[in-house]
């Protein structure tokens, strides 16, 4: 019964025309995002953070979540018609997706990837809103000790259990949890890190930081090797035609592969680009014909995208009801969040129902504007396709210093961007992904006021991260992560 009328509340909230013209503006803005290669989910709502200072809150998450899964559905189209993922999800896609287009049947498969990623954000959704509120009257139970220590094991897991080198992840994450301990220390009012710069009392920028690492190492990234591909087949509406064949063929994939999304979106560090990866490894290992793949396969393409649309989703329930972030977007979110006055975790529900419950029911507007925009405009998004890079990333940087000097109208906040672009781009160079420093400059603030509250009730003793059972647990899994991480590196290194 709660739950049918925080759903009530919450489309009440997300059909309010204000509320429903940002909703609508972040899933557009998230579909181009997604279709341009290049840019990014996370540079696109870092260059649009500041621009929803004034917007109510419910509105500015609206659209920002929008931009986040609606660049799902974009970066399909890249894939398909590219060969070339606007996001890293979309990176399977191309195994099939592509061949399906070189064999003249880019309309199928454009269709049925939009059809998939609608059917898996459903599932995502239905399973956020029966879930998130049991895991939020969990959480209420926790102290400082559980939460200091399952952000520990949050922060492991995005480092153990995501692609790379595992040392170059464990070194982002405390470069990101040092910058993020910058400035005036809240329980002593201790400058820290400052350098004698007044600028940096109040601490480092969530918004120069994300901009730079994702927004201008992106466009240097990507700069001198876009616009070189060239789109493959054309769409029309004759094209958009499936057999029986194709439907037939999509059923339980996409259900496999929404079920695998889901799973993977909930637990920190994975998120959707290890769910499409696993949902392809699946529909591969279960299928009769496998030597298919590669060559077509329509599962190949359902699958993963109705497996990194469910993970989307499913994202949001750490990040809302317990205040962690799975990946790098939703530590932007929870940036976001707290910029606006909100606390995440599991208080929101009952201290902002409108904002929770709105969101969730703008997912299900959000992803139905989606289906309807992107049917009739694939061949408008295909020729997109075709704008030379060159014409976009001026305006991207441009975009990119105004968003930041509006911030706090500073011109150091601007020399502040384009230090982390570089950095971040030379840190990419060397093999070091950024995700992780985000995660622990979001989380190290956090990290450090509950291990001091956990010391402050035990009187200094640290033991009472081992003494309280479930503190003790998030902590062995940590630590399990750790060594498993290990064993499996030196068991592929002596092989």
């Amino acid at each position: 019964m709660e739950t049918l009328n925080g759903i009530t509340l919450g489309f009440g909230a997300a059909l309010a025309p204000g509320n429903l013209m940002y909703a609508f503006l972040g899933v557009v803005l998230g579909n181009l995002v997604g279709v341009l290669p290049g840019i990014g989910s996370l540079a696109a709502i870092s260059m649009l953070l500041p621009i929803t200072f004034s917007i109510e809150p419910a509105a500015a998450l609206m659209m920002l979540a929008g931009i986040y899964y609606g660049a799902q559905y974009g970066g399909a189209t890249t894939s398909i018609m590219l060969n070339l993922p606007g996001v890293a999800s979309h990176a399977v896609t191309c195994l099939d997706g592509h061949p399906m287009a070189k064999n003249g049947r880019a309309g199928p498969a454009l269709l049925l990837a939009m059809l998939a990623s609608f059917v898996g954000a459903t599932i995502g959704i239905v399973i956020m809103m029966f879930f998130s509120p049991v895991i939020a009257e969990t959480a209420l139970k926790f102290g400082p000790a559980e939460y200091f220590s399952m952000m520990v094991l949050g922060l492991l897991a995005a480092t153990t259990l995501s692609t790379g080198s595992v040392i170059k992840g464990v070194v982002m994450v405390v470069l990101g949890v040092v910058i993020g301990i910058v400035g005036t220390d809240v329980n002593t009012g201790t400058v820290r890190f400052a350098f004698g710069t007044p600028y940096l009392y109040e601490g480092v920028s969530l918004i120069a930081l994300a901009m730079g690492l994702f927004g201008i190492a992106d466009v240097l990234r990507s700069v001198n090797r876009m616009g070189k591909a060239q789109v493959q087949g054309r769409v029309g509406w004759r094209s958009l035609k499936l057999s029986r064949d194709d439907v037939a063929r999509s059923g339980k994939p996409v259900v496999r592969g929404a079920g695998i999304g889901a799973f993977f979106g909930v637990l920190p560090g994975t998120g959707s680009t290890i769910a499409s990866f696993m949902s392809y490894a699946l529909e591969k290992k279960v299928s009769k014909t496998p030597q298919a793949f590669g060559k077509g396969a329509v599962e190949g393409v359902v699958g993963p995208e109705a497996s990194n649309n469910a993970a989307a989703q499913t994202a949001f329930i750490p990040t809302m009801t317990l205040g962690i972030p799975g990946d790098a977007v939703m530590a932007l979110m929870l940036g976001a969040m707290m910029i606006h006055g909100i606390t995440p975790g599991p208080t929101l529900i009952g201290e902002y129902p409108e904002v929770f419950w709105g969101l969730i029911a703008s997912f299900w507007i959000g992803n139905l504007l989606l289906m309807v925009l992107n049917v009739p405009l694939i061949g408008l998004w295909v020729r997109l396709l075709t704008v030379p890079y060159r014409f976009i990333y001026p305006a991207v940087l441009f975009f990119i210093c105004v968003g930041v000097y509006s911030y706090h109208n500073t011109y150091f906040d601007v020399a502040l961007v384009l230090l982390f672009g570089m950095a971040g781009f030379m840190l990419m160079r060397m093999g070091f992904e950024p995700a992780p420093l985000l995660l622990g400059f979001v989380l190290g603030p956090m990290l450090e006021e509950y291990l001091r509250r956990a010391l402050l009730l035990s009187r200094g003793d640290p033991m009472v991260l081992l003494q309280r059972p479930l503190s003790a647990s998030f902590l062995a899994i940590g630590a399990a992560l750790v060594l498993w991480t290990l064993w499996s590196t030196y068991r592929g290194s002596a092989r």
